[in-house]
């Protein structure tokens, strides 16, 4: 990674080594270090890349699932034997601390395990005799060319969210990565030639917005799925649906998190610290605003404060460092311009990052901030940041509290920490949001569970994971059949 390189296109079962007429750089957000330049696809490429797909689909789809899920047992042991090549990567060019990389690379895994059930999962179901002599058969096919535009917060992981799920069903995949963060799937593409799959199955191409419209505008393309900010996440499920695409968008978030005066005040410390700080608040359930509830404010803002300000920042590959940069000097700027606009309609600084540290001054580095007695009325308390800034407001009542979150146009995650049985269900029934936590201040779903979110955090019916990915790779076909006796003697 010390010499940066040229990555190219893969597909075809190849790597495309055609010049590209635009490249952008892929810098390390801890040290500014060039780790690499990334091709701008063209329009030609991307479609060529689609034409790849497509090719490959007739054959793949004809594949039994049985056959196809070998590949993935393959490709588990292969991202299993590869975990740690894959988290320094990871870590060198998001920034997230090289523990943060491998526990994402263990979801990734987990996804891959999950899909390898396709051959019960894509079961279809029937019932004889719907009428006399009549039986009804439902049974899922393949959709055939798919594609997924990924984020930069999580290189490794979010890819697989969709790709192992697409493939074990029969469909064929083009995976358009982050341009920041290019590197981590190029890898993992590398190492998944040794699958030796058929020539277009999976396929990579790297790009901007040109190759995004390509895909969205393509008709061999049946399915889009996407990860990002909820402005573009709006953007692409409009076009994808205008070109009458199956799409699934996983927008931005401005997570909650209740905690009442009976919580357990160490142990939600933790964890809240860690939610909000860990991968620089650069997730999309990491909680962003803590409303605490009656007595549970003086305590718990104190003990906060404490955490917050003990937290290590620095390079990720750093086994010292606790938070690592930001991803890019423009984020940063971005983070400390609503810092200082939320001071400025009245919130009060408690801890402020905006010095940050760096190594040789390098790095997009902030500190943890505090920021308490955010108003309503301010932007902060309706913008995603996605940086380490933690906005404390406070509710007399849990009533009061849930009607403060409830306010926020996002539903991605909201969190509670109690000791009530009665208040934890009153918020999980009451709460709208699509992944709740009790007791917990990440509550991402497990791979055999769907990552949910509503209102501008998603926008589709189907969500990425588990059996909702089944059924957004698959369409349902109803089968109506009679053999009447006198057919048969026929023949």
């Amino acid at each position: 990674m010390t010499n940066p390189r040229e990555l190219t296109h893969y597909y075809r079962g190849a790597w495309s080594g055609a010049k590209s007429a635009e490249y952008l750089d892929i810098v390390n957000p801890a040290t500014g270090e060039r780790l690499g330049r990334s091709p701008i696809a063209s329009k030609a490429e991307v479609n060529a890349a689609v034409e790849a797909a497509a090719a490959a689909y007739p054959a793949w789809r004809r594949t039994p699932p049985e056959d196809r899920i070998q590949y993935l047992f393959k490709l588990k042991q292969i991202l299993e034997d590869n975990v740690e090549e894959l988290a320094t990567i990871c870590t060198q060019e998001n920034g997230k601390t090289v523990g943060e990389s491998r526990a994402e690379i263990r979801r990734a895994i987990e996804n891959v395990e999950v899909a390898c059930g396709i051959p019960t999962m894509m079961q279809g179901y029937n019932l004889e005799d719907v009428a006399s002599g009549i039986d009804e058969v439902m049974i899922r096919q393949p959709l055939g060319v798919t594609a997924a535009i990924t984020p930069f917060n999580f290189p490794a992981m979010i890819p697989f969210w969709f790709l192992p799920y697409a493939i074990a069903c029969g469909n064929t995949f083009i995976l358009k990565p982050s341009e920041k963060v290019p590197l981590t799937m190029q890898r993992a593409f590398e190492l998944m030639e040794a699958l030796k799959l058929p020539p277009g199955v999976v396929n990579l191409i790297h790009g901007d917005r040109t190759a995004v419209d390509v895909l969205l505008e393509h008709p061999d393309v049946r399915a889009i799925s996407f990860v990002g900010s909820t402005p573009v996440a709006k953007y692409v499920y409009a076009q994808g649906a205008k070109f009458g695409k199956r799409v699934q968008c996983q927008g931005g978030a401005k997570n909650h998190v209740l905690i009442l005066p009976d919580a357990d005040l160490e142990t939600t410390t933790r964890i809240v610290s860690d939610s909000a700080f860990g991968c620089a608040g650069q997730r999309c359930l990491a909680v962003s605003v803590v409303v605490t509830v009656g007595d549970a404010r003086n305590e718990f803002t104190e003990a906060i404060a404490k955490v917050a300000n003990s937290i290590r920042v620095g390079n990720g590959l750093d086994k010292e460092s606790q938070m690592g940069p930001v991803i890019t000097a423009a984020s940063k700027k971005r983070i400390e311009g609503l810092i200082d606009k939320g001071v400025s309609e009245g919130a009060k600084m408690l801890l402020d990052g905006r010095s940050g540290n760096g190594v040789n001054g390098a790095g997009n580095f902030l500190k943890p901030t505090l920021l308490d007695n955010v108003p309503a009325a301010s932007a902060l308390s309706t913008t995603e940041i996605f940086g380490p800034v933690l906005s404390l407001v406070h509710a007399q009542t849990l009533e009061e509290g849930i009607e403060t979150l409830s306010r926020s146009p996002f539903g991605n995650m909201a969190s509670i920490f109690t000791s009530s049985g009665a208040a934890a269900r009153k918020f999980r029934y009451d709460v709208p949001a699509g992944n709740i936590g009790i007791n917990i201040g990440v509550a991402a779903p497990m791979a055999y569970f769907p990552f949910s979110g509503w209102r501008d955090s998603f926008l589709g019916v189907l969500h990425g994971q588990g059996r909702d990915a089944v059924e957004f790779y698959t369409d349902k076909k109803v089968v109506v059949e009679r053999w009447p006796k006198e057919w048969s003697r026929k023949f």
